[in-house]
């Protein structure tokens, strides 16, 4: 099983990697941003029907309002009722899990190319060359380097600004997206969701390299630019508070 890993997605991947960094100035984090945008070109049809489908959820909100408020007390012919609506409109309510869960092999072979690419003893070097192709480019581009901006990409950032990006960024992709509800279970989940994945990901930030927290910076950014080009802001549009109405004297 670790052959097979190695043979169809790791070795690609960091062979990838290090190629791209040779013509990117030698910088490994332009290669791994560089990378980090043929991924989401990649998945552009899956991000595509994800936000069409989002788009599609969002202007259905009246009708599931409508529909909680009737079979609130009813949650059986609540869930019939409204997978009776998802199916009229011809959109899956976990079709925004699937380009997150493609992207899982993507972040644990990033994550192990960034630490076979950047080894230091020469144990990891020795490791390092089973895993590299016989291609000029890759072989020109040995050693690579770990200094990129700030970061070491080999060791976490302690700044906390990448973090703080991480965190922000994927706040604001969840949060455009995340339709308000009538129901209190459910709108207390979204909410705890809401804080709870950007909150996750800013202290996986911290605990592995930052040239992983790399790719989730830009991959979320990129995430964003796609929504907003295809549904605008979204749920993330600050709804001005209602003016109360004055009375008239008579």
């Amino acid at each position: 099983m670790a052959e097979l890993w190695n043979l169809i997605i790791l070795d690609p991947m960091l062979n990838i990697l290090i190629a791209l960094s040779d013509p990117l100035f030698h910088s490994f984090g332009l290669a791994i941003i560089s990378l980090t945008v043929v991924v989401r070109l990649i998945l552009f049809p899956l991000t595509s029907r994800q936000t069409k489908s989002t788009k599609a959820m969002q202007e259905m909100q009246p009708k599931m309002q409508e529909l909680q408020k009737k079979y609130g007390k009813n949650k059986e012919k609540l869930q019939q009722e409204m997978m009776k609506l998802y199916k009229e409109a011809r959109i899956s309510p976990l079709g925004c899990m699937w380009p997150m869960l493609i992207q899982f092999p993507v972040w644990i072979a990033l994550y192990q190319s960034i630490m076979r690419a950047l080894a230091t003893t020469p144990e990891n070097l020795l490791n390092l060359a089973h895993h590299l192709y016989s291609w000029s480019v890759v072989s020109q581009a040995i050693p690579v380097s770990s200094h990129f901006l700030w970061l070491d990409l080999g060791r976490p950032d302690t700044t906390l600004l990448l973090a703080i990006i991480v965190g922000a960024t994927m706040w604001v992709q969840q949060k455009m997206t995340t339709a308000p509800t009538l129901d209190p279970k459910q709108q207390s989940m979204n909410s705890m969701m809401l804080l709870m994945m950007p909150l996750m990901f800013a202290l996986f930030t911290l605990t592995f390299p930052s040239g992983l927290a790399l790719f989730w910076a830009v991959s979320n950014i990129i995430g964003i630019v796609i929504q907003y080009k295809t549904m605008g802001w979204g749920y993330l549009r600050i709804r001005p508070a209602s003016q109360p109405t004055k009375k008239i004297k008579t």
